[in-house]
């Protein structure tokens, strides 16, 4: 069916108690809950909704890109408020910008920067369990920082994706990689010293970043060195992926940068 009106709507969202973006069966999910909402607010009206991407169960949004597709006009900032009434606390409706029907919020070029918050040491207070990894060894933090920067620039990613598809692209770039002192995700029950892996970049792969960051914890407990990462980088590594995966929970999509919008 094709539709008449389409609208870009940015987002955020706590996937702590959801399956991720995708519908499922049996699963609750994040896109599952923002179209029964869109339903309470369009009542009988139809329409479509596409995200911009999936994400893993338990990962969180600072900011997410949903397009509306449907045949009747919408004024965007009554349709805001309507939108954030029925939704659930978990997320909040940011912006809503009218686009042309032939803009593809999927393949639109676009830049991604994600977020890894952690602490090492003491056992976190529960209540930061939706927000904050823990990791009860010491971790040299000095050597993991160095370790960050080297996926940085162009790669080979085969080791930090799992069950890839057919047509999947390992040869990525990262445009940034850092592990910096968290001074954005502040809460009176988070431990005294909290850090971020912060990454950016045009694509990742599933599981990348979570990947990225198990080596790095490894490499802090002193499991790995930064010879492991460099090689683990190279065309010529064995292409076996890794099985030490970062718990979801510290993960969060933080920005989205569209390069072109209609």
């Amino acid at each position: 069916m094709k539709y008449q009106f389409s609208y870009v709507i940015s987002l955020e969202f706590l996937g702590f108690r959801f399956s991720g973006w995708q519908k499922q069966k049996n699963a609750k999910t994040l896109h599952e809950m923002v179209d029964k909402s869109l339903s309470y607010v369009f009542e009988d009206v139809e329409f479509k909704t596409v995200g911009v991407g999936r994400t893993d169960a338990k990962v969180s949004a600072r900011f997410y890109y949903l397009q509306l597709f449907r045949n009747e006009k919408l004024n965007c900032n009554t349709f805001s408020n309507q939108l954030n009434a029925n939704l659930s606390p978990d997320f909040r409706a940011l912006e809503v910008k009218e686009v042309s029907t032939s803009f593809n919020i999927i393949n639109a070029p676009k830049i991604k920067e994600y977020h890894y918050y952690f602490s090492f040491g003491e056992k976190n207070h529960p209540f930061a369990a939706p927000f904050l990894v823990n990791i009860s060894k010491n971790l040299d933090l000095e050597l993991m920082q160095a370790g960050a920067k080297l996926f940085e620039g162009v790669h080979y990613f085969h080791k930090y994706c799992t069950k890839p598809s057919e047509n999947a692209i390992f040869k990525r770039t990262i445009t940034s990689c850092e592990i910096v002192r968290n001074e954005i995700l502040i809460a009176n029950f988070f431990p005294e010293y909290s850090y971020i892996l912060k990454v950016k970049g045009k694509g990742f792969l599933r599981y990348q970043i979570r990947l990225m960051m198990a080596t790095l914890f490894e490499l802090g407990k002193g499991n790995l060195t930064l010879d492991y990462i460099v090689a683990s980088l190279k065309e010529d590594n064995d292409r076996k992926f890794l099985r030490n995966n970062a718990p979801s929970s510290g993960l969060q999509l933080f920005h989205i940068e569209l390069l072109e919008t209609e």
